[in-house]
Parts: C-alpha cells; sequence; structure tokens
C-alpha cells in the first residue's frame, strides 16, 4: 500500500474549519488489479481478526467504529468487507433509522449510549448519534418531534452546544478506555447519481433503493454544509474524524481498514500474562489429561 495512504493523510485536524471541496471524493487506485485488491484486503481482514482476539482476550480497551456519508456511499458494504473476518461474539454492528418514541423521549444521546460496546469488543455504528446534527440540521423541523423546551432550540448557539455534548461525550468515553474513530465516507454528487442508476436497472439492487433517497439529494449543498460544520466541530485528537475518498468502493475499504490497523497498533496490545501458579494448576490438569 502506498506511503501516501497512511491514516494521517486522511485525518481532519481539531479546530478545523472544513471545507470538502478540497477534499478528494477519489484517488489514484491503491492497487493495480482486482486480484491485487483481494490479496491486499485479505490481509488486512486476517490482521484485524488477530487484533481483536487480542482486544477480546485482554479486555482493557473498547473500539468504536462510527461510520457516516451520504445515501450510496457504501457504508454497508465497507463494514461488511473490512469487519469480514472478525469474530460475531467479540463485535457489534449498530444501524440507527429513525428515532423511536421511546427514544425521543430521552436526550439524543440516549440511544447511542445504550450501544455501546463494552471493554474487549468493537462495536460498530452504521450512522449515528451525529444523524442529530446532520439530518435534523438539514430538517429542522425533526426537532418539533423531540419535545424540547422552546428556550432550548430558540438558542442561537443551539448546534453549537450539541457538538459540545458530542465531543465532551466523546472525551469522556475515552477517559474510560473506549477508543473512537469516525469514518466519513466522501461520495461525489456524480458517484451517487450512477449508483443510484444502479439499484433501479439492477433487479438484484433493487431493494437498496428507496425513493427517499433521491428525495434527500435535493438536499445534497445542505448536507456539504453540515457535514463541514460537524467534522471541523467535533473532530478531536481523541475522537478523530477520518475523510475517506468514496468514489471508489475498493480504494475505501483499503483505507479504512488501514486505518482501524493503525489504532489497533497504538493500543500496544498482549496477552494476559499467566502466572506462575496459574502455570503450575495447568501443569497439574495436563498431567490428569494425559493419564
Amino acid at each position: 500500500m502506498r506511503e501516501d495512504c497512511h491514516a494521517r493523510n486522511f485525518r481532519v485536524p481539531p479546530a478545523d474549519e472544513v471545507d470538502l471541496s478540497k477534499w478528494p471524493t477519489s484517488i489514484d487506485p491503491l492497487c493495480d488489479s482486482g486480484k491485487a485488491y483481494r490479496k491486499l484486503l485479505a490481509e488486512h481482514v486476517l490482521e484485524l481478526s488477530k487484533r481483536q482476539e487480542l482486544l477480546y482476550a485482554a479486555p482493557r480497551y473498547a473500539v468504536l467504529l462510527v461510520f457516516q456519508g451520504m445515501d450510496g456511499a457504501g457504508k454497508d458494504g465497507a463494514i461488511r468487507h473490512v469487519m469480514s473476518g472478525i469474530n460475531p461474539q467479540g463485535c457489534e454492528v449498530s444501524s440507527f433509522k429513525q428515532p423511536t418514541p421511546v427514544e425521543l423521549a430521552h436526550d439524543f444521546l440516549w440511544r447511542t449510549t445504550l450501544r455501546l460496546p463494552e471493554r474487549g469488543r468493537i462495536g460498530v455504528f452504521n450512522r449515528s448519534h451525529y444523524e442529530e446534527v446532520l439530518v435534523t440540521r438539514v430538517h429542522p423541523e425533526i426537532l418539533e418531534r423531540e419535545d424540547l423546551p422552546r428556550s432550548v432550540i430558540e438558542k442561537k448557539d443551539f448546534w453549537n452546544q450539541r457538538y459540545r455534548s458530542i465531543v465532551d461525550w466523546e472525551a469522556h468515553l475515552h477517559r474510560n478506555g473506549t477508543r473512537i474513530v469516525k469514518f466519513f465516507l466522501h461520495l461525489s454528487k456524480q458517484e451517487q447519481r450512477k449508483r443510484f442508476l444502479e439499484r433501479i436497472d439492477d433487479q438484484h439492487k433493487n431493494w437498496k433503493f428507496s425513493a427517499a433517497d433521491v428525495e434527500e439529494r435535493k438536499f445534497w449543498k445542505d448536507y456539504v454544509r453540515a457535514y463541514e460544520a460537524c467534522l471541523g466541530a467535533t473532530s478531536t485528537a481523541d475522537a478523530p474524524w477520518y475523510v475517506v475518498p468514496a468514489d471508489d468502493k475498493d480504494d475505501s475499504r483499503l483505507i479504512v481498514s488501514r486505518i482501524i490497523l493503525e489504532l489497533f497498533n497504538d493500543l500496544d496490545l498482549h496477552y494476559p500474562r499467566t502466572s506462575a501458579k496459574r502455570r503450575r494448576q495447568l501443569h497439574t490438569i495436563r498431567k490428569s489429561l494425559t493419564k
């Protein structure tokens, strides 16, 4: 994999003003062929499987992976391919759709808090708490369903307060052993159109297509502005955002897997040491099994 594809090249600096027009939606192909791509991804998946086993064996940390992006950006595919080698016992994927009446009766971070991974496990959020500063910001009428006090909704710094709540929450999680990595799959409007047409033309992909996706496409510029504000306000040293070029699915999956591997490298995980007492116990048990 090329040297220019280190995680740092896709990371949004803390407190940065983000202009997504300056972040590429595609890069030069990372592999020369489909065969080379599959080989490299398989290597990443195998290494991730080993690291996940270490995480499970020595549960000092939890890992939370957050995926956001426009409709059709490839969130499902990235999760499916990159996490394909992970033991299901040590990983849980949560998808957040429109909130239920019970969820609306709580604060906006409540439903994602319920799905956080415990130490030793990986949690994957396919969409997340960030919907509350993205979709809700593009469609502010949604706030009416949350029955918040008018004095809260009408504050000029309402969205900044939500960003602050998210940053504080993620900082709290980091202090307690949860390592958070957030991926924005950066898709061009032209590529989204192409993928929507594929979903219409291929009957095996018809189930993926929703007319609502086309309606949301009309708000493209609004979503871009919402993402720019969100990424700039909530990318921190402890819970960074990565803007991943998503026009080429193969490249985006390799970049995502590389970033996750770099996270695990930083954790410096090791299997628990076996004490002398425990070794004596195991030796005794082994003798009884070999009689």
